[in-house]
This record gives structure tokens, sequence and C-alpha cells, in this order.
């Protein structure tokens, strides 16, 4: 799957779920942001690529060298 597929999907995925959440869902809101239309689903869909990127930037800088554990360059261990 490219990766153009993959973001026309997730639009359209989202873009049903904020109609569904208009014709469906009922708000108790205490705060003023709760009351925006697809507030929760935008703030998940951000958060969760967020979470994303973090997670690959870090494994980046943590991660070791293949030969780690085998000494280094050398090899004599």
């Amino acid at each position: 799957m490219t990766v153009k597929k993959v973001l026309i999907t997730c639009a359209a995925v989202l873009i049903i779920s904020v109609v569904l959440e208009i014709a469906f869902v009922t708000h108790k809101t205490y705060y003023w942001w709760h009351e925006v239309t697809g507030f929760s689903l935008i703030y998940g869909l951000v958060g969760c690529a967020v979470l994303i990127v973090a997670a690959k930037l870090l494994g980046k800088l943590i991660q070791r060298k293949e030969n780690y554990y085998d000494g280094g360059e050398d090899g004599d261990v």
C-alpha cells in the first residue's frame, strides 16, 4: 500500500467518524474545546502521530551498532 493510499484512507475514516459524531453523540461538556466537533478524534490522531515520531527518534538515538557486544571493530574478544 502506498503512502498516498494510507493518507486517503485515514482521511476518509476521520471524516466518517466526525459525521457519525455529529449525528449520534450528545456531549455534556465542562470545557469549551470539548464542544468543538471532532476534537477528540483529531486530538487522538495527532497524539498517536506524535508518539510514533517520538518513538522513531528515540530508537535512532539509543540504537547500538550491530557489533556492539562483539567488542567493537577488532573482534579480538
